[in-house]
């Protein structure tokens, strides 16, 4: 056959190769067996070639071309590197006259060499290489061959840059799904990918019937490092912590990044939770290990939650939910330790959720009202004052109790407003009490205030805007905390109570002696009255540590010039023990339990005498 009907099926086999994904190497081995099919040659070499990089062997149709094509690599001379820089063919039609490759020339003629056609592998004004024609005699090709050769090497040249294209775009591809699946902080695998591969472990356990488990792994005041260091420290501990786990866990399991100082860890083919527990624990240790970075030395401790998907128990993104669940457990626990997670905690902690997004709003639907219980001077039995109780009927829960709403409505930003309505309905209730047959004119109302009230931006300023609107005597209005509103900031609360003071308005200490500072707190504060903690008073009878408590209590207030309320009065003999001990005022079922405004205006008018109001005892001597 002639060159030219060879030339044209090679080019014809060439052409195919370009719309398929076959690779460079396996294209090009072929390429140059060809040509030695096409061409008056003994062998042929492709060698591809970047500027500033050494050669690069790609193919070779026989081992002499192989091993000339790596002796011009090793000497870095010879005819193909002349083609590459020149961009033109190199002829030499007897090599023995070649003085241009003083060191490949005579180690070429020693292998066996006699005469080599070099063409530049060119895509445009880009070289990429070069096509090598060998003879094993002397001679030149003809013009026809020395084109075909230079169509074969532009051929080849073509072929290169769209398979160059083609890795390229699939490199590309490759590394955006890495970026996408991957943390761009730790490398580590982000949420997509952990879903992903619990998809797979979901189809695995279902053939192995095998014990899994994850783990939630949370820092523990990682935004105090972040305050102190700064952010940049923040992430290298982020990275570190990162390193650390992956160093801990075993072969098969999948540590993930979730979010700020957050991680997830799958856990397959389990023996038995114990082994959860020892990963977790070994988590624990791990991080607790401190950290050196930026020339700081940093401590920090994880809360790790788990949960478990066991034979009939499906692998689900839910896991998740449970184990940060337990995560948040162990938090509550004071954090540094592996919690399991408990269902029971759980459907509570989620009750709450529950109650927390009904309680938005419940004011302005009616569902909250105020109760009260008179406050009662020991020595006469006069009705003094009472207590704003706050009460929320709850159409899906029914009545929830204080204990569980004030924490819920402090949890969910509500207990402000929800605040603000109480004050301002005992204002209104006392106006009209005002105005009853009874004209209870001198019985004050007291109220209790939490933290996040007190310190909310103008609590002061609304007080006072609520008094005068209900045209109140601020001196018969008490506002009732316990200590914990001056543990996280007393220098502001002691701002915020001088300013009430200076209102009028009476402040209370509750629950006095329950605490750790209550002495400290009385000297400091501007309190009016104490309110000794019906612990005590509910003790007295039979624990004479609790009497002497409440008797030390009544003389330093006395001393301090407070006035002392005792809580929750229930039997003839505490309310005489009290007064013996010279207390002011009590409050308890022994004189009445928590009742509606309306009922206790009807109470006030039954039994009020010259102006005053006296109660009955509902309590059973004990």
């Amino acid at each position: 056959m002639s060159e030219e009907p060879l030339l044209s099926e090679v080019l014809s086999e060439f052409a195919h190769t370009l719309v398929t994904d076959f690779p460079i190497q396996g294209i090009l081995d072929h390429l140059v067996v060809r040509i030695v099919d096409v061409l008056p040659i003994t062998a042929a070499g492709v060698t591809i070639i970047a500027p500033g990089v050494a050669p690069h062997y790609l193919a070779a149709s026989n081992e002499s071309a192989l091993q000339f094509e790596r002796l011009q690599t090793e000497l870095g001379e010879g005819p193909c590197l002349e083609a590459f820089e020149t961009g033109s063919a190199v002829a030499i039609a007897d090599l023995r006259a070649e003085t241009r490759f003083p060191r490949f020339t005579p180690r070429a003629l020693e292998a066996g060499l006699a005469a080599v056609f070099t063409f530049p592998l060119r895509d445009g004004d880009e070289r990429l290489g070069a096509l090598d024609l060998y003879r094993d005699r002397t001679g030149r090709l003809n013009a026809t061959a020395m084109k075909t050769a230079q169509t074969l090497a532009d051929v080849a040249a073509a072929y290169l840059h769209n398979a160059q294209a083609r890795e390229d775009l699939h490199d590309s591809v490759i590394r955006s799904r890495e970026i996408a699946l991957h943390d761009s902080l730790t490398g580590l695998p982000n949420r997509i990918l952990l879903l992903e591969r619990l998809d797979h472990a979901m189809l695995r356990s279902r053939r192995t019937n095998r014990l899994a488990a994850v783990l939630f792994v949370d820092l523990d005041q990682f935004k105090l490092v972040n305050d102190r260091y700064g952010h940049s420290v923040g992430d290298e501990l982020l990275i570190a912590v990162a390193e650390r786990l992956s160093s801990t866990l075993r072969p098969g399991d999948t540590v993930a990044r979730m979010s700020g100082d957050e991680f997830v860890i799958l856990c397959e083919d389990l023996d038995g939770h114990l082994l959860a527990g020892e990963i977790a624990a070994r988590v624990g240790a791990a991080i607790a290990e401190p950290f050196t970075l930026s020339g700081h030395e940093i401590g920090i401790s994880a809360s790790v939650g788990i949960a478990f998907s066991g034979p009939g128990k499906q692998l689900s993104e839910h896991l998740i939910a449970e184990a940060d669940t337990a995560m948040y457990q162990a938090k509550r626990r004071g954090g540094a330790r592996h919690q399991i997670v408990n269902l029971q905690e759980q459907a509570r902690s989620e009750h709450l959720v529950e109650l927390e997004r009904e309680l938005d709003g419940a004011a302005s639907r009616g569902e909250l009202r105020t109760v009260y219980q008179p406050v009662v001077d020991i020595g006469d039995g006069r009705v003094t004052g009472v207590e704003a109780l706050l009460r929320w009927d709850s159409p899906a829960q029914g009545v929830v109790p204080p204990s569980v709403l004030i924490p819920v409505a402090e949890k969910g930003g509500l207990i402000t407003e929800i605040g603000q309505w109480v004050l301002e309905q005992a204002c209104d209730d006392r106006h009209r009490w005002k105005h009853a047959e009874s004209d209870v004119d001198q019985i004050a109302v007291s109220i209790n205030v939490s933290a996040h009230q007190l310190m909310s931006a103008g609590y002061a300023d609304n007080v006072a805007a609520v008094v005068a609107g209900a045209n109140t005597d601020p001196t018969l209005v008490t506002l009732e905390m316990t200590e914990s509103v001056f543990i996280h900031d007393a220098e502001r609360a002691l701002v915020v109570l001088n300013e009430l003071k200076c209102l009028g308005v009476l402040l209370a200490l509750d629950d006095f002696g329950t605490g750790y500072s209550s002495l400290s707190y009385l000297k400091r504060f501007p309190f009016d009255i104490v309110k000794i903690d019906q612990g005590f008073v509910f003790d007295m009878g039979h624990d004479p540590a609790s009497f002497a408590i409440v008797s030390a209590i009544i003389d330093l207030a006395h001393t301090l010039g407070l006035q002392v309320v005792a809580e929750g009065v229930e039997t003839v003999i505490q309310c005489a023990d009290l007064a013996s001990l010279g207390c002011d005022v009590c409050q308890g079922f022994y004189f009445a339990r928590p009742m509606s405004a309306d009922a206790l205006a009807a109470l006030f008018s039954q039994h009020a005498v010259n102006g005053s109001v006296f109660l009955p005892t509902l309590a059973i001597a004990s």
